[in-house]
């Protein structure tokens, strides 16, 4: 047999990873693909396929919506739901809804996005509607 030989045994140990959702509780989740508006083109881009949630911080009480990527897990959604935000619908689709971000921070830097998300179906497209507005008048309070 060609090739190196290597002597001995490999070890290896446990990792703790951090996902940053160690200080929150999930209220809500579900699977969704992910849209956002690209001005420059003038049309949608697929952000992502994977679970969305709603976290609640168990110190401030304060209420995210977090997505990431199926296998890379990837984060391509991450933002406060405000009180602010309007949850439209997406003409033509009764199991998609649109709305707008002031600094979601999927990425590096604070950016302003405009999402879509599309459900499997609109029982879950209408529960997610539910839940976005309930966390909204609990983040109002």
């Amino acid at each position: 047999e060609d090739g190196p030989k290597i002597e001995g045994e490999a070890k290896f140990s446990a990792v703790e990873t951090k996902t940053g959702e160690e200080e929150e509780d999930i209220l809500w989740k579900k699977r969704a693909k992910l849209f956002r508006f690209d001005k420059e083109s003038n049309g949608w881009k697929e952000r992502g396929t994977g679970e969305i949630k709603f976290l609640q911080n168990k110190t401030t009480g304060k209420i995210r919506l977090l997505m990431r990527r199926d296998g890379t897990l990837k984060i391509c959604a991450n933002h406060l739901v405000l009180p602010t935000m309007e949850l439209k619908p997406n003409i033509g689709s009764d199991r998609s809804w649109v709305w707008s971000v002031a600094g979601d921070l999927s990425e590096e830097e604070p950016v302003d996005e405009v999402f879509a998300i599309r459900f499997a179906n609109s029982d879950t497209a209408n529960e997610f509607k539910k839940e976005f507005e309930e966390h909204q008048k609990k983040m109002s309070s």
